[in-house]
């Protein structure tokens, strides 16, 4: 895993945290109930980069060690709330096949009115929510290649996560003007 170089996408975007989300349960491997380092890989070089950009983020995997320490859902369902609305920003992985829980969580960023950076796999169909969702709240797509290392898309993730804290505050702008 290599992390890529910053850019100087965030600065200036007065952003202290983050909530990053994506698939969990679906990722364990049965025989350990942890997610294997393959699964853990793309949320750990986003984790590390963000927050060597100086964010502090909010993530479920990190946060049940990998899956060795899963909360139970009536533990974990109000604190995953509570911390994308506490979060400046929401970055996901749906998911694919589509993951239940990141899909609810993109749902609780909407309705909080986060702005939104969205990961998706390139060449794969998502459901009709996900991808319209720009239509109703600030969102910004992120397409990358399965397999490839997704440290070489940071400068991409960057780039989409500044465009929609931009855009946000520019709609936020205009609706109380």
């Amino acid at each position: 895993m290599t992390i890529a170089p910053s850019t100087d996408q965030l600065c200036g975007l007065d952003v202290s945290s983050l909530f990053l989300a994506g698939p969990f349960i679906q990722l364990l491997d049965p025989a350990t109930g942890e997610m294997p380092e393959h699964a853990r890989a793309p949320f750990d070089i986003l984790i590390r980069h963000f927050e060597a950009r100086g964010l502090a983020v909010h993530n479920a995997h990190r946060r049940e060690a990998w899956g060795a320490e899963l909360m139970r859902p009536d533990q974990c369902t109000g604190l995953d709330q509570d911390e994308i609305r506490k979060a400046d920003v929401f970055v996901a992985l749906p998911g694919f096949p589509a993951s239940p829980g990141t899909h609810i969580e993109m749902g609780w960023a909407s309705a909080f009115d986060k702005p939104i950076v969205l990961m998706l796999e390139e060449g794969r169909e998502y459901t009709f929510l996900v991808q319209g969702l720009h239509t109703v709240a600030t969102v910004e797509y992120v397409e990358y290649a399965q397999g490839r290392d997704i440290a070489e898309y940071l400068p991409e993730v960057d780039a989409a996560l500044h465009r929609a804290v931009s855009r946000h505050r520019e709609r936020t702008r205009k609706s109380e003007g």
